[in-house]
């Protein structure tokens, strides 16, 4: 087999791809065979030594990686999610971990939907309750995660209005169908933002951290709820390292939500990491359940992937950090 592995935290050169023995599954484990694996900004993450369920659950080195599809022994066509560990040619994972590929899907497809999918999901069904009607801003709407938050709101016949950061990503969100798109870089954010909601949001959901967190929450409308999933504006893009002084800078600038205040404002701020609840298999099981059987009723589409053979995961993990990127990555063995 092949592996992507990760020997101490750095940059792009710390991706060491090793060759070494298959693994062997145990009982009450599939062995799969991957030919695609998802990539995902919090692998980046994991390779700079910031994301702190990797240091809890593996420690150095590691292996990156929450998703893959691919061949069992059997011959079944499937896909996993796994807690690191995913960029490899050969990965075993228990078995409540494993299922069956969508109807029509492609491996690749397959391999970029778990990660992002259910980290939407649980962002809107677990915690915000998404219904019809709901008024929902998505940041970094072009992204993974971005995307699927634009199209399982729309499923759930909510209002959307996606942000996005450049004018080759527009027709894309416009395409999962958001309501509103709005480019951050050639139009005002939070004016065109009040424009498209002035009432306020229902839903805030917001991965980039320091830049927009507290008009984030000031555009919350009353008992709206502010969902933060990730920090991407603390990193320096291009670098492949963090920059410690901004990160300091950055982390000092972080708003810090008073629970008095935020009774006051009838407001809420919620938080998650989806890498700390593998334990919860009912969680797990049915959202899994329930975002298949969308894809398998043709409800929700393949995701919108752009591939990179497994010895280029440099150049993926530059390309995404780069923030220019739309949908997903995935490499190749």
């Amino acid at each position: 087999m092949k592996r992507v592995s990760i020997p101490s935290a750095g940059g792009y050169d710390r991706l060491t791809l090793l060759t070494e023995p298959d693994p062997v599954a145990k009982a009450g484990e599939v062995l799969v065979r991957a030919e695609a694996i998802g990539v995902n900004f919090a692998d980046c993450i994991v390779r700079m030594g910031l994301y702190e369920s990797a240091k809890k659950y593996v420690g150095w080195p590691i292996t990156p990686g929450f998703e893959v599809a691919g061949e069992t022994p059997d011959g079944r066509k499937v896909v996993a999610v796994t807690r690191f560990g995913g960029y490899a040619t050969h990965v075993v994972v228990p078995e409540n971990q494993v299922f069956a590929i969508p109807a029509g899907w492609s491996v690749a497809e397959a391999a970029a939907f778990p990660s992002v999918t259910l980290t939407a999901h649980y962002a809107l069904h677990e915690l915000c309750r998404a219904r019809k009607g709901t008024r929902v801003l998505v940041h970094s709407a072009a992204g993974g995660v971005g995307s699927a938050l634009v199209v399982l709101a729309k499923l759930a016949g909510c209002r959307v209005v996606g942000v996005v950061g450049g004018a080759h990503k527009v027709a894309h969100v416009q395409a999962l169908g958001a309501d509103v798109v709005i480019d951050k870089r050639a139009q005002d954010l939070w004016r065109e933002a009040e424009r498209a909601s002035p009432e306020g949001y229902d839903v805030v959901l917001d991965a980039n951290g320091v830049e927009t967190l507290r008009a984030s929450y000031q555009h919350l409308a009353p008992t709206g709820r502010l969902v933060i999933y990730g920090f991407h504006t603390m990193m320096s893009r291009g670098r492949g390292t963090p920059s410690w002084p901004k990160l300091a800078v950055d982390w000092l600038r972080t708003p810090r939500f008073d629970p008095l205040a935020m009774t006051n404002d009838n407001k809420s701020v919620m938080a998650f990491n989806l890498s700390y609840l593998f334990e919860r298999t009912d969680i797990l099981a049915e959202a899994m359940g329930t975002l298949l059987g969308l894809a398998n009723e043709g409800k929700l589409a393949p995701p919108k992937v752009t591939t990179f053979p497994l010895d280029r995961v440099k150049d993926a993990h530059r390309a995404l950090e780069s923030g220019e990127t739309i949908g997903k990555l995935v490499l190749v063995p």
